[in-house]
């Protein structure tokens, strides 16, 4: 019968379905990519765990006993001591900046007060704008500190290998010292809102012209390559500032999320944020032949930006090599620019080492978008 259920008609349909899948490449390079990503992602790139802080210790002391506790701590794998500043304030700037995640301060006669039974206080310092970063070194301090000094319990002081502790050890948690997940979060999903949205919208300009048949209409108006980058973009910014406002406002209303830095500050980053995403999305756009396709290229970038940007996991505690990698999304410096401003107080001139990036990110993607529009002109 001719209405009838026909095996024919589906098989001639899945012909067609296929050989229109093996036409669109960039659709089938997705299927492959994503799940290879997010195998290599999530099996070697993700630890909970992170080892190898970078971190700095004051020894006041300069006694084989405090030697023996820098040695435990660096045996522990939990910290590398990078910077031994001359002053607490030179380790505070230095935390400030987010170049160590601790610092560990050990006072005068430390060797000697535990001899003498007087139970001296050693400091212990953490950035606890990630609480997952720091919640495992802190947590093993005491430990490790009495494991690495056992070997100096011998003879009239074999004693205190056996009894509590002869020492106390101060935690201090700077910048959260709750330890609120909140406060890392909400700043972090700032970024990767901006990134999705920012990305996508610009991602879709030309290709929706050219489904909807009036890019030759834009072609035809006598307007340079930089012109119609500009007039594409711009609009969006506004868009930006408002999700920014949306996000800023339910976090203080929600969670009560601080704001210890210049707001003039933060939103001149965000809009260099703003601006990165929106043009690496308008490359995207010159890269792509429909809305899908663009679609699939943000989805694409949005990955990494969400596990390798410390947004979800400790930086520090991924390998070198995706370390190396996070370093080249804007995501990973806009994070940690919004976490300093937000939650530290960070001055311009602490935070330059993650500005300068965005800059040069602006300049390369810019470039390769008009290289790309003008291509698409012949």
């Amino acid at each position: 019968m001719k209405n009838g259920f026909s095996l024919a008609r589906i098989r001639a349909i899945l012909i067609k379905e296929f050989l229109q899948m093996r036409r669109d490449e960039m659709t089938f390079t997705m299927m492959i990519g994503i799940p290879v990503l997010q195998l290599i992602l999530f099996s070697y790139a993700i630890n909970s765990d992170p080892r190898h802080l970078p971190s700095a210790v004051i020894d006041r002391d300069h006694s084989s006993f405090s030697r023996s506790v820098i040695t435990a701590f660096e045996n522990s794998t939990y910290v590398d001591f990078i910077l031994a500043p001359s002053s607490p304030e030179e380790a505070e700037k230095a935390m400030l900046a987010g170049k160590i995640n601790f610092i560990f301060e050990i006072p005068e006669h430390f060797g000697r007060d535990i001899a003498r039974g007087k139970r001296p206080k050693m400091l212990v310092i953490a950035d606890a704008t990630d609480p997952s970063a720091a919640s495992g070194a802190l947590a093993a301090a005491s430990s490790i500190i009495n494991t690495g000094l056992r070997r100096e319990f011998s003879g009239a002081l074999a004693g205190l290998a056996t009894g509590p502790p002869p020492f106390d050890v101060v935690l201090q948690r700077r910048y959260n010292p709750a330890g609120i997940t909140q406060f890392n979060i909400i700043p972090g999903l700032l970024g990767i809102i901006l990134t999705m949205t920012m990305t996508l919208m610009t991602a879709v300009a030309l290709t929706r012209e050219t489904e909807r048949g009036t890019m030759e209409t834009l072609l035809a108006m006598p307007a340079r390559p930089l012109e119609v980058m500009i007039g594409k973009v711009l609009p969006y910014i506004l868009v930006g500032y408002i999700q920014v406002m949306v996000v800023l406002f339910a976090g203080r209303l929600l969670f009560d999320i601080p704001f210890e830095g210049s707001k003039v500050l933060f939103l001149w980053i965000s809009t260099l944020y703003i601006l990165v995403n929106l043009l690496i999305g308008f490359l995207f756009s010159t890269l792509a032949r429909t809305q899908m396709q663009a679609m699939q290229l943000t989805i694409f970038l949005l990955l990494p930006q969400i596990l390798l940007s410390g947004f979800m996991f400790p930086f520090r505690g991924m390998p070198v090599w995706a370390q190396a990698i996070g370093e080249m999304l804007p995501a990973t410096h806009y994070m940690r620019l919004v976490r300093g401003i937000m939650l530290k107080g960070s001055t311009h001139s602490d935070l330059l080492a993650d500005i300068w990036p965005l800059l040069v990110m602006i300049v390369v993607v810019s470039a390769l978008a008009l290289a790309r529009y003008r291509r698409t002109l012949d």
